[in-house]
């Protein structure tokens, strides 16, 4: 490698950060992100995703039935610079029947920020997405949200951290006050007290104090609310964790920063707290070993395909994510599951639906590259024939429904749907075998359906009837002879679009008694 290149990778590395934002529905995640995309300079005015009529919709939530909704539905992906980082935003989808896409979007990520709502603690989607986090092992960020609102006590939410979630915490700020009486928070860190301006949203003001005990902040919170303060942070100090950024980014260790995203409270201090402590992009596995972010040749793999980001064009893009090396507008690269070389000449970066051309790109960043059918989601492309990353996860899925197309004259439109929203990898469909060609759609949550009857009709001009079906479980059979008539009682046989067997089963004791008469057979949660 040249030593001019080496400096070149090795710079524009140190000032990547590339985090997902993970919540529960409701605790304020889309606020968030509107507010670091607000302080990051990306936009002049946020506006948080609320009411159908709403004049003015989030930036993250581009597709029609998110701002009709007020949920994410689709993974956005958001760049800008701030303070001399470049910060890459992965803003999961909200809802929790979209745990597919966003898992393979967490794979993405280099850390998370973890959002909490002071009210309700810790929730079932939170809980899914912190374990999936663990799981790779990427340091995790905690913003406890809606401080200017009733809520359970800081020591509360810690102790729910480590009891539900099985990690402990140290808090890098303390509120003075919470709800009506909150004033500001004081940042352990610095030895700064930032004070609350209600739904002022200019400049926070920050004052710099000695410590804890320093007369301004009894002067500004009074008496009893510094009383309470001092109390606090006396206790924390004695009892609590001591800040370790090795257990940070082991995921041993959360920081928490407490805030209130909808008035600009504590978000520029977390921001500024988060880029500093966040790790870098780092090393990804692949198949032939570890592959650093400095090694030259250009490498990444496909994590998301979403279809009609622009619904004028009919256009689908596939997002990448770069693992090493320098990427260049109009470079020749090798699709390693394709077995050809292709050139990627009309690269995007994105501010949810907005776009600009990249010239160039390097490790952490996410790019979108126009596909005319060549991309499957987990795809690698690299100047390294050799190059293969893991396998990225994929999900069984548990709801099916039959669908069926009202006017006919739709079908050559229906099929292109089908196919392109399939290939997002949210959607799974198999055919059956034998009788009627029926076309039966397997997805991981309820909206999901509701999404593509949506979609089918805004976006390709088709009205689809779903029948919901009796299935809850589908397994892929391996054998060298399959027969579809043991598979006809609480049970079927299917086809993926790949045309692997698949037997969709009523409940698990159809399931396991397929299995106990069929020894010979392998049955696979996921596709062979």
């Amino acid at each position: 490698m040249s030593k001019t290149l080496s400096n070149e990778l090795q710079l524009e590395v140190d000032k990547r950060r590339t985090f997902a934002i993970i919540s529960h529905p409701d605790a304020g995640k889309t606020t968030l992100t509107e507010k670091l995309l607000l302080f990051g300079g990306a936009i002049r005015l946020a506006g948080s995703v609320k009411a159908r009529k709403a004049s003015r919709h989030a930036t993250s939530d581009w597709m029609e039935i998110e701002k009709q909704r007020g949920i994410s539905v689709t993974s956005s992906v958001m760049q800008f610079d701030y303070d001399g980082h470049r910060v890459n935003i992965l803003d999961t989808p909200g809802h929790q029947d979209f745990s597919e896409d966003t898992y393979r979007t967490l794979t993405a990520a280099d850390s998370a920020v973890m959002l909490i709502d002071v009210a309700k603690g810790v929730e079932a989607q939170t809980i899914k997405l912190f374990q999936v986090c663990r799981k790779r092992g990427i340091p995790i960020f905690t913003f406890i949200n809606k401080l200017d609102r009733e809520g359970q006590s800081p020591f509360e939410l810690m102790e729910e951290l480590e009891r539900v979630l099985g990690i402990r915490s140290v808090p890098m700020n303390w509120p003075i006050g919470m709800g009506r009486e909150l004033c500001g928070v004081y940042d352990r860190m610095k030895n700064q007290v930032e004070l609350f301006q209600g739904n002022d949203h200019s400049t926070i003001e920050v004052r710099k104090t000695d410590d804890y005990n320093d007369p301004i902040i009894r002067e500004m919170a009074g008496d009893y609310l510094h009383d309470q303060l001092v109390q606090d942070l006396e206790l924390l100090d004695v009892a609590g964790d001591q800040f370790d950024i090795e257990k940070v980014r082991a995921g041993e260790l959360t920081p928490i920063f407490f805030g209130s995203a909808v008035n600009n409270f504590g978000v520029q201090t977390f921001l500024d707290n988060f880029l500093e402590l966040a790790p870098k992009p780092t090393e990804r596995m692949s198949t032939s070993g570890p592959v650093e972010p400095t090694n030259e040749k250009f490498s990444g793999y496909v994590f998301k395909i979403q279809a009609n980001m622009n619904p004028a064009h009919r256009d689908r893009i596939a997002f990448l994510r770069i693992c090493s090396g320098r990427f260049e507008r109009g470079m020749s690269v090798r699709h390693v599951r394709a077995g050809k070389d292709i050139k990627l000449a009309q690269p995007q970066q994105f501010l949810a639906q907005d776009r600009d051309i990249v010239e160039t790109a390097y490790p952490g960043d996410i790019i979108g590259l126009f596909d005319p059918g060549i991309f499957r989601i987990g795809d690698s492309l690299s100047q390294n024939s050799e190059v293969v990353f893991d396998e990225l996860p994929t999900f069984s899925p548990e709801i099916f429904a039959k669908v069926t197309v009202k006017n006919a004259l739709k079908h050559k439109q229906y099929q292109k749907g089908v196919d392109q929203l399939t290939e997002e990898g949210t959607i799974q469909v198999f055919r059956s075998v034998g009788g009627f060609d029926e076309t039966i759609l397997g997805v991981v949550g309820h909206l999901q359906f509701e999404v593509f009857e949506y979609r089918m009709r805004a976006e390709y001009g088709v009205e689809i009837q779903l029948h919901r079906m009796t299935f809850q479980f589908a397994r892929w059979i391996v054998d060298d002879k399959i027969d579809p008539a043991k598979f006809r009682i609480n049970s079927t046989l299917v086809q993926d679009k790949k045309g692997n067997y698949v037997v969709l089963f009523e409940n698990e004791y159809a399931m396991r008694t397929a299995m106990d008469k069929n020894p010979t057979s392998k049955f696979l949660e996921t596709a062979p």
